[in-house]
């Protein structure tokens, strides 16, 4: 395209326009100072990007103003924001140095640059594990400024409203990042606007035929539906009005996105769907009185129309953890149609509309909104402290997080905790501090005591009961559910693991030194082989339990000493292994496969069509003639399988031997006296491993017998527990049943 200097003159007066516009519709009160901050970035970025022009054809300077735009108005940011949001691409994109943008704006402007051009110099892969993996490394930039995040999601918005200029693989790819990563940030910010668009425009790009078959059928039914929401309101306004409360009816269509979403869930069509509108009332008050005439509104809505009881949601009472407040109700209209009614305060649609920005404008002031933010960035933090996962799993964790639906908990002193939907007890315990979670030693809901794994509901009363002496045990992370209490934890066996290592060293050195054998490098590397292991730490770790025992570390001493040295020797040569591993590293050894609810052991074979290694996700399948095949979760014959031979399928998981648990029953005989159940029980609980499971006594004539059931992991733990126990005065005989 030729550009004549009539075209550009044009080109400037709109540029020129749209940075008054930029001013005019800023959500935020600009000062003076304010004004000529964003005036010099704006002049900053039209000199730096003069010579650039996007796909479209037009001058690259719309991209930033647009995106300046978006955080102004729509988002609500302060000058620092509507700053660097002009600036995002001058850094990556021009001569401009980020000591350039810091000389002329200062240090915090600088900072949230910098950050944003890092974002975008990572690399771009259609892989999802790389998407993930950058995904992750994107939110450690949160630990600069949190505005990197929330202008970056305005930039993503600009660049999916003109995509149309783009090839069309590359729109797919843009559109699929948004979805699985730009979306659940705007919602989990409160941006539901933003979201609400990310999302129709991603579907735009990824299934277009699907997007324009909804869309045209919602402009189709538009006259009937603006019709209806006339007859709809029509009914209800006059008796407001009446409570002289001044007040505004919307009609507001669901989403694309969201009609193809239930279309998709509820495998129906989109005739069948209900409520693809919602009807939303927006009423002035002051602060004192909104509670009371959200409920009178309601009570108006409900004498004309007859309310779902099972669909009621009060978030002005128990707001969401993004800030959202609203009355939610379902009624039957006129019709015999369900429409969504929607009650909120102007307060309240601001914060719905604007998130964050209006939420903290309201509740500290403008000037402290930065309080809020930090709020929302510690809540992130603690997703982000978990660098165990995978980052695929890590999204996946921190996404479920996001969009789970909220239940709402009271601790026994009536403090409301509000936590995702389907969480636990033992998930609340670390909700409310990690010490708490990590000495949990049970807990009462609504007064009577629960398992840990005991899935809580809304409007339950938890109270936590803690000891010094609890301590995490493996089995807690199959009833965690939350990001925080996983990681806390995971971290948490670490420590027990590493301490459990350290005893396992001493021993080690110990009973090496009785066969004349000194541990060395050398010596733990051969260990390390002899045992099939991966790391020193596995070998220390299995040896303070008593998984390797001295039977089992003389047979290694024989083995070395004897004609075997040279094979030995031999085996290391052909297969090296690193110098001993960091203290701080243990691996996860999955060296067994158990089956069912209950984890019995079964013989099997490794299905050929997929090959699981441990540590896969896999599931049993029991054929007719070759016993118990291990299939991957993923594997191309799974969902066959599945669905065909359901009764034949097994739970199946991978344990790492050195955890598993069994039950023992030991009875003991001996002399009563006051004061030995005491002494038997604290043996017990000061052995590290040995958990209690069941005790009965029976005392008669002086002669007392005891039942007890312990949990241990080996054989050698439970040897030990009964030489102690054999050693209390009064007790005659010990028996394992």
């Amino acid at each position: 395209m030729e550009l004549t200097q009539e075209y550009l003159d044009k080109e400037n007066k709109k540029i020129a326009k749209q940075y008054k516009e930029l001013l005019r519709i800023s959500y935020r009160t600009l000062s003076d100072e304010d004004k000529v901050m964003i005036r010099k970035a704006f002049e900053t970025a039209v000199e730096a990007h003069k010579n650039q022009r996007r796909k479209s054809g037009e001058a690259y300077i719309f991209h930033p103003i647009a995106v300046a735009k978006i955080v102004a108005s729509e988002i609500g940011l302060d000058a620092t924001s509507i700053t660097a949001a002009l600036l995002h691409d001058v850094v990556e994109d021009t001569e401009y140095s980020l000591a350039d943008i810091e000389q002329m704006f200062g240090e915090t402007v600088a900072r949230i640059v910098d950050g944003l051009t890092k974002i975008s110099s990572l690399k771009k892969d259609g892989n999802i594990s790389l998407q993930a993996e950058n995904f992750r490394k994107m939110l450690l930039t949160l630990s600069d400024d949190v505005r990197v995040i929330i202008i970056k999601i305005a930039d993503r918005l600009h660049n999916m409203q003109t995509m149309d200029a783009m090839r069309d693989d590359k729109q797919v790819k843009i559109a699929s990042e948004t979805l699985y990563i730009y979306a659940p940030l705007a919602h989990r910010i409160g941006l539901y606007n933003i979201k609400t668009e990310l999302e129709d425009l991603s579907l735009k790009y990824t299934e277009p035929d699907v997007y324009q078959d909804i869309k045209s059928k919602i402009q189709d039914s538009k006259e009937e539906q603006d019709a209806y929401i006339t007859d709809f309101s029509k009914v209800i306004s006059d008796a407001i009005v009446k409570e002289d409360i001044e007040f505004e009816i919307k009609g507001r269509s669901k989403s694309i996105y969201s009609i193809r979403k239930k279309i998709i869930n509820q495998n129906v069509t989109y005739d069948e769907i209900y409520d693809k509108f919602a009807i939303r009332i927006v009423y002035k008050s002051e602060p004192q009185n909104e509670k009371f005439l959200a409920w009178k509104i309601y009570s108006i809505v409900t004498d004309f129309f007859r309310p779902n009881p099972t669909r009621l949601r009060d978030w002005i009472s128990s707001p969401k953890s993004t800030g959202y407040e609203a009355l939610h109700i379902t009624v039957m209209g006129p019709k015999g149609r369900w429409v969504e009614v929607q009650i909120r305060s102007d307060r309240m649609n601001e914060i719905a509309e604007k998130g964050y920005a209006a939420h903290y404008k309201y509740k500290h002031g403008v000037d402290q909104e930065d309080q809020g933010i930090e709020v929302w960035l510690n809540r992130l933090q603690e997703a982000l402290e978990n660098q165990e996962m995978n980052a695929v799993d890590f999204v996946e964790q921190f996404k479920l997080n996001l969009y789970a639906k909220e239940i709402f908990v009271f601790t026994p002193q009536g403090d409301l905790k509000s936590l995702p939907k389907g969480a636990t007890a033992l998930d609340f315990a670390f909700h409310i501090h990690t010490d708490v979670g990590t000495q949990t030693r049970g807990v009462k809901v609504n007064g009577k005591l629960r398992p840990l794994s005991h899935v809580l509901k809304s409007g339950d009363q938890v109270e936590v009961i803690t000891s010094n002496s609890a301590k995490p045990t493996n089995n807690w992370l199959d009833f965690a559910t939350t990001a925080k209490a996983r990681s806390k934890i995971k971290t948490a066996l670490k420590v027990k693991k590493k301490e459990i290592a350290e005893e396992g060293k001493e021993v080690l050195i110990r009973k090496l030194r009785s066969q004349k054998i000194q541990l060395n490098e050398r010596t733990v590397n051969e260990l390390v082989n002899y045992f099939k292991l991966k790391t020193s730490l596995d070998l220390f770790y299995r040896v303070g339990l008593g998984t390797i025992d001295n039977a089992q570390i003389k047979k290694f001493a024989s083995y070395k000493n004897n004609a075997f040295v040279s094979f030995f020797k031999n085996k290391i040569r052909r297969s090296p292994v690193k110098n001993e591993v960091k203290e701080d590293e243990i691996t996860e050894n999955y060296d067994q496969l158990v089956f069912g609810d209950d984890e019995q052991k079964l013989n099997y074979q490794m299905a050929n069509c997929c090959n699981p290694i441990p540590g896969d996700k896999v599931f049993g399948f029991l054929t007719v003639s070759d016993g118990m095949k291990v299939h991957k979760k993923d594997c191309p014959n799974a969902i066959q399988l599945q669905s065909n031979f359901a009764y034949r399928i097994y739970k199946a998981k991978w344990i790492d031997s050195s955890q598993e648990e069994f039950n023992a029953e030991l009875k003991l005989t001996g002399i009563d006296d006051i004061g030995l159940i005491n002494q038997i029980t604290s043996v017990i609980s000061k052995n590290l491993s040995v958990n209690m499971k069941k005790i009965a006594f029976n005392s008669q004539d002086g002669v007392f017998i005891g039942n007890i059931t312990v949990s241990v992991k080996n054989k050698s733990i439970l040897k030990r527990l009964t030489d102690q126990l054999k050693k209390i005065e009064g007790i005659d005989k010990i028996s394992r049943e």
